[in-house]
């Protein structure tokens, strides 16, 4: 018995559209992820590149719960003395909103290069268009909560 291991012709490229529009962030970016990876795919190789790309729309109106908008905070160090920054979460949705989402799904992800090249299939966009209907991106529709999140 040989263990299977897909080859790059095995694998077909898949497209999918996700409207973030009143998503919590964290578990939509679980579900991109899980999708990027082919985790959903029957035939899954943690060393092999699915081919998956996921089209993210209106990622501007995605949520946080809890009190995460005002208090969760980005840092980051140039490697210099006095090169600490630390940036709000609604600061950077008010400046770049597709950052957020991109940053959630980036830390999903290996963090080798095949994580660089998953991420590189991720597409996001903070309105309703996106130029990928050439691709014919199927649609996948996530879960939805009972009652929205509320803001406190």
């Amino acid at each position: 018995m040989s263990t299977f291991y897909p080859r790059p012709g095995d694998l077909q490229e898949k497209w999918f559209v996700v409207d973030a529009k009143g998503e919590v962030l964290g578990r939509l970016a679980s579900r991109i992820a899980s999708v990027l990876r082919g985790k959903t795919l029957a035939g899954f190789h943690p060393a092999v590149n699915p081919n998956m790309h996921v089209i993210v729309l209106n990622a501007d109106k995605v949520v946080l719960t809890g009190r995460k908008m005002a208090t969760k905070k980005y840092y980051r160090h140039s490697g210099y003395p006095g090169g600490f920054r630390e940036e709000a979460v609604a600061d950077v949705m008010a400046k770049k909103p597709t950052e957020v989402l991109q940053r959630a799904v980036k830390g999903m992800l290996p963090k080798t290069r095949l994580g660089d090249v998953l991420l590189g299939n991720l597409k996001i966009y903070a309105g309703e268009a996106h130029p990928h209907q050439a691709q014919l991106p199927e649609t996948i529709t996530l879960n939805k909560r009972s009652s929205a999140p509320q803001e406190n």
